[in-house]
């Protein structure tokens, strides 16, 4: 073989496992199916999800994540609480460790609403997984999807574990005229 042809070979090579390694261990494209965090993220959209935001702990309230729901089932929801706190939701509102916090993410899901509410009240100790305890246990996770009404989230299954969480919703790239990269806002307390 020709000296070229070796280098264009091992070019290559190294562009595969480039493209391989930042895919298992840096990002990874997601298709958001179904309508459970809309109108923040709408079926069919495409997405890039962020894995390192795991890795370093950097896991928030507000954080848009994605999660293994089962073997089969990856999830995209929202981080409402997370280990240590005490999250409590009445009539719609959401109080973090005894204080009121704004969901700015919720408002066009609260202006069209179908019934009364589209949280509900609960309280994170009631949930599967927080063992009766009032703050959330170490390395489990209090997740809900932005449109509350059509959402299979926290409230039906109970708190995640750490090790369910596949990384942050980074960006979103498809469609082009819905490109946006921050899906992270900090919570507002009232």
């Amino acid at each position: 073989m020709k000296k070229e042809t070796i280098e264009w070979l091992i070019s290559i090579g190294v562009a595969i496992l480039i493209v391989g390694l930042l895919y298992t261990f840096v990002i990874k494209p997601y298709n958001i199916k179904g309508d459970s965090m809309d109108p923040t993220l709408k079926d069919g959209e495409r997405v890039i999800v962020n894995k390192l935001g795991k890795t370093f702990g950097n896991l928030d309230n507000g954080n848009v994540i994605v999660f293994h729901a089962d073997e089969n089932n990856d999830y995209v929801k929202r981080i409402i609480g997370k280990p240590g706190d005490h999250v409590v939701y009445k009539d719609d509102q959401l109080y973090l460790n005894d204080k009121k916090v704004d969901e700015p993410y919720l408002n066009y899901n609260l202006k069209h609403k179908t019934y009364d509410q589209i949280t509900g009240s609960f309280d994170s100790k009631d949930l599967q997984g927080s063992n009766g305890e009032t703050k959330i246990p170490k390395d489990k996770y209090l997740v809900l999807g932005d449109n509350r009404e059509v959402s299979k989230d926290s409230r039906a299954f109970g708190l995640i574990d750490k090790e369910q969480i596949v990384g942050k919703v980074s960006l979103r790239f498809w469609p082009l005229n819905r490109f946006k990269i921050n899906f992270n806002p900090d919570h507002t307390e009232s």
